[in-house]
């Protein structure tokens, strides 16, 4: 069935007109538009993590949250872009709502996009901005000003601003912009900051970021004790995602495995057996990758069966599976372990778990990735990446250097679910 949304309804923004995305829109939208806008969002804020994680500075992080939004999520009509933007932002809250990790991620990267989003407002724009969120600050009296201005021409001087002092100063909680007081950009009086106009970003960013994770703990809340259970058939992957199978584990290995999976299915292949660590890492993917209980069974089995024999796996391998997929114990159903868990592991002698670009020696990873197809100029890039430490988004740049990887080739609001799970990324 379809769902049309009439042309003359469009989504409530903000006062300036940036949403604030205080409650969600009543619309009616196309099944098709409900899932594209959706993707089309997380390309951006990805572009912004992508972006964080390879130490770009601020106003090249402002050029690329200008450029990916014009890219994926800006219309002909302004009030078409409105509905994609408001849209959007409630089907990924829906969908990161569900884990504490995940949460963390979206309010992270959609108060970075906020932030230079905010900045190309106009003057009055950030001024009504401002009074819909509510802040309860006005501007410092001239008298109050006056007996400041001294210290504040101090705080420009030492932070390479012009000695003209701003003449609009708000005086706010010193706790409400921590991210101007740890940068020293504030003046600090008797537990106050004073905040210049210019500065007014902070103040609104960090009452957005307070909204938004707010409104994230109430949906996972609502999720839990409702949807979850009202929704678990009717939101299942669409015919064009279907579960993986065990014909499919090689063949998705060479294009679309990290490269830590892609190693433990070699080890795996080579020894016949994974440790402890091994078994969890690489089994939870699979399994968030869409491998179905029976098949993920029988995959363990055929495997270990050649070095222990079939009697000896199923009496001391397969409970870790049944209760890795709710069978067993409590019947959690757990879920791949982030990058950040695989980076922070910390592999024996014998393991092959853990995330490559730390765990590995440089000889051994570049042999791993001259067997991706990975060389040349675009390897020393990785390499010195790794020496930088910017593991979270090393895979990505590998898989992006050998054009094997694409985000489109996932669909459906559980496309969005299963690329999050398979790819066990820190959102």
């Amino acid at each position: 069935m379809e769902i049309v949304r009439s042309p003359r309804q469009v989504a409530a923004a903000g006062a300036g007109g940036l949403p604030i995305y205080k409650t969600a829109p009543q619309l009616e939208v196309r099944l098709e538009e409900f899932e594209l806008f959706a993707i089309d969002r997380l390309r951006v804020l990805k572009g912004i993590s992508d972006g964080l994680s390879r130490g770009k500075r601020p106003e090249e992080m402002e050029k690329l949250a200008s450029e990916l939004w014009k890219t994926h999520m800006r219309h002909q009509d302004p009030a078409e872009t409105l509905n994609k933007d408001i849209i959007s932002h409630f089907v990924l809250r829906l969908v990161y709502c569900r884990t504490e990790e995940l949460r963390k991620w979206f309010l992270s990267m959609e108060t970075t996009l906020f932030r230079y989003r905010f900045r190309l407002e106009s003057l009055e724009s950030q001024r009504m901005l401002m009074t819909e969120f509510q802040l309860p600050y006005k501007a410092l009296p001239h008298s109050e000003f006056e007996a400041v201005k001294d210290k504040l021409s101090q705080v420009a001087r030492s932070i390479g601003q012009s000695t003209n002092v701003e003449h609009v100063f708000f005086k706010v909680p010193f706790e409400e912009v921590p991210d101007l007081v740890a940068s020293r950009r504030v003046f600090l009086s008797k537990g106050y900051a004073y905040v210049a106009m210019s500065q007014l970003v902070s103040l609104v960013v960090t009452q957005f970021r307070c909204n938004i994770s707010k409104a994230l703990a109430l949906t996972n809340r609502k999720w839990t004790a409702i949807i979850k259970e009202q929704e678990k058939d009717r939101l299942t992957p669409p015919k064009d995602a279907v579960d993986i199978s065990l014909k499919d584990i090689d063949q998705l290995a060479k294009s679309s495995f990290p490269l830590c999976m892609r190693h433990m299915l070699d080890k795996l292949r080579e020894n016949h057996h994974l440790k402890h660590g091994g078994r969890m890492q690489f089994g939870l993917f699979l399994k968030g990758a869409g491998l179905k209980f029976e098949d993920a069974l029988a995959f363990w089995r055929v495997e270990f069966s050649q070095k222990i024999g079939p009697e000896r796996f199923d009496k001391e391998y397969a409970y870790t599976i049944r209760h890795n997929y709710g069978k067993e114990g409590k019947r959690t159903d757990y879920t791949p372990y982030s990058c950040q868990k695989i980076i922070s592991a910390t592999p024996g002698v014998g393991d092959h778990h853990g995330c490559p670009f730390r765990h590995f020696g440089e000889e051994n990873l570049r042999a791993a990735l001259n067997k991706m197809g990975v060389g040349g100029h675009a390897l020393e890039e990785i390499m010195d990446k790794v020496k930088n430490r910017h593991y979270q988004v090393l895979y990505f740049i590998a898989i992006g250097l050998t054009k094997q990887y694409d985000i489109p080739e996932l669909t459906g609001l559980c496309g969005i679910m299963k690329y999050t799970a398979s790819l066990h990324i820190n959102l």
